[in-house]
C-alpha cells in the first residue's frame, strides 16, 4: 500500500481521469467532445508511461474478443430482464442512458469505436490495472481497477451505469490478465459496445 501512495504516476491518472470524466458528464450538450478528448489524454498518459500489451495471437484475439464480447451483453440482457422483476427504480433508468447518450451523428459512431473504446480498454486496464498488478495479487488489483473505473461514473448520476461499469471492468480486467493483450479487449469491447447501442439494444 505504501508504494502506491507513492506512486503519483497511478494516482495522477486516477485524479485526471476523475477530473476528466466529471467535467465530461457535467454537460450534456458537449459531453461527447468532452469525452472524446478526456479519452485522448488518459490513451496519451498510458503510451507515455506503459507499453501496450499484446501477448496473444492475432487470431485467438479475435475470437476470443467476440465470444467475450457477446457472451458479457447476453450477461446485461438477462440483467436488464430481471430488473424489470425487482422493486427498485434501476430498470427506469436504461431507457434515460440511452436517451442521454444517443449516437446521433456519424462523428459520434467513429469517436466510440476508435476513441472511447479503446481509450477506457487502454487507460483503465493498460494502465491503471497493470500498475496496480505490481503492487497487489491479481484478483485484488482486477476488483480495485474495476471499482475505480465504475466509481468515476458517480458523475453521471446514473446508478445502474456504475453497477454495469464495474461488471464490463471485472470481465475486461480478467481477459486482461488472462491474456494480456489489448488489441483483444479493445474487440471485445467494440462487439459488446455494438450489440448494446446498434444492433440489439436493451430499449
Amino acid at each position: 500500500m505504501k508504494k502506491i501512495i507513492t506512486d503519483y504516476k497511478l494516482l495522477g491518472g486516477i485524479f485526471f481521469a476523475y477530473l476528466l470524466i466529471y467535467v465530461s458528464f457535467d454537460s450534456k450538450q458537449v459531453f461527447w467532445y468532452l469525452y472524446t478528448a478526456s479519452m485522448l489524454f488518459l490513451i496519451s498518459i498510458t503510451i507515455v508511461n506503459e507499453k501496450i500489451d499484446d501477448e496473444a495471437n492475432t487470431k485467438l484475439n479475435f475470437l476470443y474478443g467476440i465470444v467475450s464480447g457477446v457472451a458479457l451483453y447476453v450477461l446485461f440482457f438477462v440483467g436488464d430482464w430481471l430488473l424489470a422483476f425487482m422493486p427498485t427504480s434501476l430498470s427506469k433508468q436504461i431507457p434515460k442512458i440511452y436517451s442521454h447518450f444517443s449516437l446521433e451523428w456519424i462523428w459520434h459512431y467513429l469517436v466510440l469505436f476508435f476513441i472511447i473504446v479503446p481509450g477506457e480498454e487502454i487507460f483503465w486496464r493498460g494502465f491503471i490495472q497493470k500498475k496496480l498488478m505490481r503492487y497487489m495479487n491479481v484478483k485484488l488489483a482486477i476488483i480495485l481497477s474495476a471499482a475505480l473505473n465504475a466509481s468515476a461514473f458517480i458523475f453521471s448520476g446514473y446508478t445502474v451505469l456504475i453497477i454495469a461499469a464495474f461488471i464490463s471492468g471485472l470481465a475486461w480486467g480478467c481477459l486482461y490478465a488472462w491474456k494480456r493483450s489489448m488489441p483483444l479487449l479493445i474487440i471485445s469491447h467494440l462487439t459488446f459496445n455494438l450489440l448494446l447501442m446498434i444492433f440489439l439494444p436493451l430499449v
